[in-house]
């Protein structure tokens, strides 16, 4: 995940992904060989030169894009809000970061407290690479039994990609996938120097095809709302509404919770997944508070 290369990528795929129609030129009588925007017809619409693109898009030396030039490309591109922070990111880390291995995440006991008070509501706190720090007992109804989990299978994107009950779960799971991906890709360029995050992309590029597939494709998403929708072996097909926040103090720390629309049948289904082994609940806390220490940044 070089920088020269990541830019130059993200650059190449976005051009790509614009017509000269959606940009308001007109190609009606051109015969273009390949999809997208032209180099030179970026830099028109950026307002640069095209050979000041070309070498930024190329990864050559000496090109150092300021704030307008790369507002003026976010607008030509017609990026959004993460794909614009993601490219700022590119184009303003340092050229080679060797990677290094992280200190450990912890979640202060406050945020736990915090999720064991929201009994009704799902909710876990994701770190780094999206590992999944702290969780309540609903979230482990709904998703997975983390605390029965080795600690490395506590990681959103292994779970999507690796275990084939997740797979299940989710009804829509290519979106959830996809969104995934360009969840961890946004991580990475705010991280270029995590060891751990390159050993992840690596195993899953290399155990996934669609994750292979999906990465190359340099889409970007920053977590924030959205709707989930399962198919849940105990308690059916549920519509639930995410929000995200990131907890102030905590780096890279974010909880997510799940909600019903009132009154609807996956608001029933959610009542009935919080009192089903209310008993085994009790076990399950222990061995989460014993295990979640040891999740690593």
């Amino acid at each position: 995940m070089e920088r020269r290369t990541e830019l130059s990528d993200f650059l190449r795929t976005r051009r790509a992904a614009i017509g000269p129609a959606e940009a308001g030129l007109d190609a009606t009588h051109e015969r273009r060989r390949v999809p997208g925007l032209r180099r030179e017809e970026l830099a028109l619409l950026a307002g640069v030169s095209v050979d000041y693109y070309v070498r930024l898009e190329q990864g050559r030396g000496g090109v150092h894009p300021s704030d307008s030039v790369l507002a003026a490309l976010a607008r030509a591109l017609r990026l959004d809000e993460a794909e614009h922070a993601h490219l700022r990111r590119l184009a303003r880390a340092p050229l080679a970061q060797p990677p290094r291995r992280s200190r450990r995440q912890r979640v202060r006991p406050e945020v736990q407290r915090l999720l064991d008070r929201m009994p009704d509501v799902p909710a876990f706190v994701l770190g780094r690479r999206m590992d999944i720090l702290a969780w309540n007992e609903l979230a482990a109804r709904l998703h997975v039994d983390y605390g029965a989990l080795p600690p490395r299978m506590r990681n959103m994107p292994r779970l999507v990609f690796l275990d084939e009950d997740s797979r299940r779960l989710f009804a829509d799971w290519e979106q959830v996938a996809r969104e995934t991906v360009a969840y961890l890709r946004f991580e990475a360029s705010a991280q270029p120097d995590d060891a751990d995050l390159h050993a992840l992309v690596g195993e899953l590029s290399t155990a996934s095809p669609e994750f292979g597939r999906w990465w190359a494709r340099h889409d970007v998403r920053e977590k924030s709302h959205g709707v989930k929708r399962y198919r849940h072996a105990l308690v059916g097909d549920l519509e639930l509404h995410y929000e995200t926040l990131a907890l102030p103090g905590d780096e890279r720390q974010t909880l997510v919770t799940f909600t019903a629309a009132p009154g609807s049948p996956s608001e029933t289904a959610l009542r009935t997944l919080a009192l089903h082994d209310a008993v085994a609940a009790t076990g399950r806390t222990a061995h989460r508070r014993a295990a979640a220490p040891t999740t690593r940044r």
